[in-house]
């Protein structure tokens, strides 16, 4: 009966770190290079409660601007269709993404399609579209479950998650710098093993935490 317990105990325990082994922002592996310099990104948990890593130029004022230019979100680097993630998936998803910011972007600023005074200009891009079974060495604690994970994710078996990653910044018009940086990492529904097919309707939820918390974003 004591080994039972133990075993549930571990069981639990080893459950409990697995729950917190995913990583809910980018990781510095995982920078695309689209935004040129990562160095003063820091971590910042918006009100939705989604943690982002940003970074606001301290000088930064809403009030001096007017106007946004906005660059349609691209892929960087162009990605890779695989068995899983189709093109037309892909594509789905960048056109969604537009879809959604271009009017969220536009309820801060007024749209405009060139770079004069007093205007910021928008650039962003999906840098990441993949699945993952993150976390399987919290298992090592746990020899049993160990290879039960061990087995599943062998066989394809193992529920994996969605991943969404994206970079973007806002430029000053006048002085060609930035002002404004984010790298997210998103999370869609979840699949359950390495060959279902990912679907643009399964990543949309991205999207959508995206628009909204641009639709709340305040310089603080």
């Amino acid at each position: 009966m004591k080994k039972i317990k133990l075993l549930q105990a571990a069981l639990i325990t080893g459950a409990l770190l697995l729950a917190g082994c995913t990583n809910h922002v980018t990781q510095a592996d995982k920078y695309s290079g689209f935004l040129g310099d990562y160095s003063n990104l820091k971590e910042k948990k918006l009100p939705s409660g989604t943690p982002v890593l940003r970074w606001i130029d301290p000088s930064f004022k809403a009030s001096n601007y007017s106007y946004l230019m906005y660059e349609p979100i691209k892929f960087y680097p162009e990605p890779q269709p695989t068995a899983q993630i189709s093109k037309e998936t892909l594509q789905g998803v960048l056109d969604y993404a537009n879809s959604r910011m271009k009017p969220a972007m536009a309820e801060h600023l007024q749209l405009t399609d060139h770079a004069g005074p007093r205007t910021l200009i928008f650039k962003g891009a999906i840098t990441g579209v993949n699945t993952s079974a993150e976390g399987l060495q919290f298992y090592e604690v746990i020899p049993v479950a160990l290879v039960i994970a061990g087995t599943e994710t062998a066989t394809g078996h193992r529920t994996r998650d969605t991943e969404v990653y994206f970079e973007g910044e806002l430029i000053d018009a006048s002085t060609g710098k930035s002002v404004f940086k984010v790298v997210r990492k998103g999370f869609g529904k979840q699949v359950s093993n390495d060959t279902q097919k990912v679907t643009a309707n399964d990543l949309k939820v991205v999207v959508d935490g995206l628009a909204n918390d641009t639709k709340l974003f305040q310089a603080n």
